[in-house]
């Protein structure tokens, strides 16, 4: 068969990054390759994500453009599939007729045989069948392409919390946890081909294995933690309700976790907690970070937040300010609320117009910034150690005064932040095997949402939590 090219357009959450790989791998089998091209592509493949309203619209917008290239080539497959595939299935092959593929969070091993069938007899297809078990793909082996040092990895999905706002369990079904034997084999192979740090993804990783008898969460990491030639390990989505002492303690006890929580809180409000059906108080949700800072007093702590969800008035809106002052977050992702299909929110009364939720949204964001720079601020001076991802976006080759030229690299500290650096101590970087090493760096600016610094060769006066240095000049 001849190479065929698939474009890929991924939006949304680590989780569809992940499933993008996915699908990518698995059309490898139809001999498939990627491509940046729209106007080369086959196959071109809108992997969705329907938790917010904007990611929805961007959907359809990007779409609807491609309905000129479908006229200009028949033969042309598109395909749109995610958690807005999930959604709205037939409805989507309705409002654009130059579809010709919907496929939903649980047709991924499916996929293949469905474009065959439709480069075969030209026909549309709809398929949003979802399973109570996840389903283990079979072409985990094909997925070590030996580029990249940071993988996901999902280890579940579905949620079984049902939270008033949210449309996950909807589109991505109830809670379903993957064998640890098989987690292990891939992330295994990830590390053979490079790959040195692995944040493993569920909608809520806490209650990982649980309905299926299988290990604990934290065992898991245990046993991820043991494998050689791996530095790094992170996880998202925690839900604070299930936040366990034996996860907190492993912040201690495993010498591969990042010191990074993300941490969702959405509202400091108890009343619109309660609303929310997140199942815990603004003073559980303290008392965890307070645990979580006993044990580990340099963990980053970031988190989400909703504003203006029903029925939210001005003073449940100040606590939540003032629930952000007591934690100082590291960061966070900060959404105006919209009604979501099928979320138990949508009938709820007390409206907040979409006025006050952008100003409501802005004085977060502010805030926040206030936060996240000051913390920045007091690094400069210290020494990081970066897990170099590559290079940085600037890239390339920046001029010295002294006419030397260096290569600007990248990498994230344990704590979850960018450094952007150059190596102290030579002409040119770019013959040195930079990627995939941990390598310290003295920090020199601090910015809003980043770091930047030089390679340091003193040994640091004070080594923190692992690696985690400080310099003292």
């Amino acid at each position: 068969m001849r190479t065929k090219y698939l474009y890929m357009n991924t939006i949304g959450c680590q989780m569809n990054v992940y499933d993008s790989d996915q699908i990518a791998r698995c059309l490898k089998s139809l001999h498939y390759e990627m491509t940046p091209s729209l106007e080369r592509a086959d196959l071109i493949i809108v992997n969705t994500c329907a938790i917010r309203k904007k990611a929805e619209q961007k959907v359809f917008s990007f779409l609807g453009r491609l309905a000129g290239l479908k006229r200009k080539r028949p033969d042309l497959i598109i395909a749109v599939g995610g958690c807005v595939a999930q959604q709205e299935g037939a409805k989507i092959l309705q409002r654009l007729p130059h579809l010709d593929l919907v496929f939903g969070t649980h047709a991924i091993d499916r996929l293949p045989d469905a474009v065959q069938t439709i480069a075969a007899k030209k026909c549309r297809i709809v398929d949003i069948q979802m399973a109570d078990q996840i389903k283990e793909p079979d072409f985990i082996a094909n997925g070590c392409d030996g580029k990249h040092v940071t993988r996901f990895v999902t280890i579940m999905q579905g949620c079984d919390n049902y939270c008033t706002y949210c449309v996950v369990p909807y589109v991505r079904g109830r809670e379903s946890s993957r064998r640890p034997e098989n987690i292990i084999q891939e992330i295994r192979q990830f590390v053979d081909s490079g790959v040195r740090e692995v944040t493993l993804l569920g909608q809520n990783v806490n209650s990982y294995g649980k309905k299926e008898n299988l290990c604990t969460f934290v065992e898991l990491l245990r046993r991820i933690n043991d494998i050689e030639s791996l530095l790094r390990i992170r996880f998202t989505t925690s839900h604070p309700k299930d936040l366990s002492p034996e996860l907190i303690l492993a912040f201690n006890d495993l010498d591969k976790l990042c010191h990074h929580i993300h941490l969702p809180i959405q509202s400091g409000s108890n009343r619109v907690l309660k609303m929310m059906n997140r199942k815990y108080t603004r003073e559980i949700y303290l008392e965890k970070i307070e645990k979580l800072r006993n044990i580990c007093p340099r963990i980053a702590v970031t988190t989400d937040i909703i504003v203006g969800f029903p029925g939210e008035t001005r003073t449940d809106f100040e606590k939540t300010l003032e629930l952000m002052r007591t934690v100082e977050f590291d960061g966070l992702f900060a959404f105006q609320y919209s009604d979501r299909p099928n979320a138990a929110a949508v009938g709820l009364p007390g409206r907040i117009s979409e006025q006050e939720k952008k100003e409501r949204l802005q004085e977060v964001l502010d805030l926040q910034d206030y936060f996240t720079t000051r913390k920045n601020k007091a690094l400069k001076g210290s020494i990081q150690t970066v897990l170099v991802e590559g290079l940085s976006k600037k890239q390339n080759r920046v001029n010295y005064s002294d006419k030397s030229h260096r290569l600007q690299w990248t990498g994230r500290t344990s704590t979850n932040k960018i450094v952007n650096f150059f190596e102290s101590d030579g002409v040119d970087g770019g013959d040195k095997i930079m990627m995939g090493r941990l390598v310290d760096v003295k920090i020199s600016k601090a910015f809003s949402h980043s770091l930047w610094g030089k390679t340091d060769s003193k040994e640091p006066t004070d080594v923190g939590l692992r690696g985690e240095k400080s310099y003292v000049t």
